[in-house]
């Protein structure tokens, strides 16, 4: 018994001096924390650095290679990292990580990728183990593999995994759409685009963080943040549907999406979804010489057979996992409002009147309000002359 209470009393001593070097050490305290997070915040400064000045060496001293050849093509502005929050056990450490970087001539602001990286300590030196994209995100190009890029004159063309000849085909397809939407839009915009090129629906659905059951049969989707001083935007590419389209059909979806591109800054919260996809529809075919029925065929079904809409498209009918055929439909009839205004008022006035409803500072209201100023009339008059029009050449 006396033996046991000695070792009490020592295991006492021991958790008291243990106690009072954490306390003076800060080990695991907020001191500790605060010098690893600079510690491997200054790691990835130096990375950041290697890789903007094609430092192989300077790169590799910081970890895993695995990432620079990956971006040796991609034209960059900036990149940098941002430290947001830090795990620690024992020699490694995952840091949760703000990737922002920019495209030289093509990006007005950086853009923003939410990475985990993973650091070891090893000769009391940080280095990176792993860099991927954090839970949830989406892939950047590079986390498929190595990009390769094609310059065009009006566009700059991102893939892997793909040939040459057919990124040079999409650099093609993209430098004639920027200058018809410029002959169509009369904004300013920056007059070029980036466009992303995959391998698969399944590697599109990655970069854009969703299930590739939501693009199925989507040729393309163009990414942003609409309104004034959006930083960038990148068209990205359904190979698999694209290709099925016909030469006429892969330049109106690039000429499509490019007038998203060019539109952005002037579409707003208030925005229906009628009159952005159904303008970037409009400027698509403008001057393709198309039949209205060719054009919006499953719309021109549906008014053959007696069903003409009894409004014009809602946000819901433009979702890509409802029925095919609706989706069709919504974007037809988006088409022909905008070819309506148009014809009757003026392509200037179409164009005003995009830039008035986007403008609005919320969504009730904004098209009445844009279409008695700009265009005269109130919805109810131009859903009936909507209609009267769809009669008219697709029945």
């Amino acid at each position: 018994m006396a033996g046991r209470g000695r070792d009490v009393r020592d295991s006492s001593v021991v958790v008291l001096c243990l106690l009072l070097l954490v306390a003076l050490t800060g080990c695991g305290g907020g001191t500790d924390t605060a010098s690893l997070r600079a510690d491997v915040q200054r790691v990835l400064d130096r990375r950041a650095a290697a890789l903007l000045g094609r430092d192989a060496a300077a790169y590799a001293a910081t970890g895993t290679r695995t990432g620079f050849d990956r971006v040796a093509e991609v034209p960059l502005a900036d990149w940098t990292y941002r430290v947001t929050g830090l795990e620690r056990t024992g020699s490694t450490a995952t840091a949760d990580v703000d990737l922002r970087y920019r495209l030289a001539g093509y990006d007005a602001g950086a853009l923003r990728a939410r990475r985990t990286v993973r650091l070891a300590r090893a000769d009391g030196t940080w280095r990176v183990t792993a860099d991927r994209p954090a839970p949830k995100a989406p892939r950047q190009p590079w986390d498929q593999g190595t990009v390769q890029t094609v310059r065009g004159a009006h566009s700059l063309v991102l893939g892997v995994g793909r040939a040459d000849a057919a990124l040079r085909a999409y650099a093609g397809l993209a430098d004639r759409a920027v200058p018809a939407v410029s002959a169509a839009w009369d904004g300013d915009w920056p007059r070029r685009v980036v466009v992303i090129v995959p391998r698969s629906l399944a590697a599109m659905a990655e970069l854009l963080g969703s299930p590739a059951s939501s693009y199925q049969g989507i040729a393309a989707v163009t990414t942003g943040e609409t309104g004034a001083g959006a930083p960038a935007d990148r068209i990205v590419v359904n190979p698999e549907a694209y290709g099925l389209l016909g030469t006429v059909g892969k330049q109106v979806v690039l000429t499509h999406e490019t007038t998203h591109v060019a539109t952005r800054a002037h579409t707003g919260a208030a925005t229906p979804l009628w009159l952005s996809e159904g303008y970037a529809d409009w400027v698509g075919y403008r001057g393709t010489g198309r039949a209205p029925a060719r054009i919006a065929p499953e719309l021109a079904r549906a008014v053959a057979e007696g069903r003409v809409p009894d409004a014009l498209p809602a946000d819901d009918d433009f979702g890509f996992t409802g029925d095919a055929t609706e989706l069709a439909r919504a974007y037809e009839g988006g088409w022909a409002a905008c070819r309506l205004i148009a014809e009757e008022w003026g392509e200037d006035r179409l164009d005003a009147f995009y830039r008035a409803v986007g403008a609005h500072g919320r969504r009730d209201g904004a098209v009445a309000d844009a279409m008695r100023r700009v265009l005269g009339t109130t919805p109810e008059d131009f859903t009936l002359r909507w209609q009267a029009r769809l009669r008219t050449e697709l029945s």
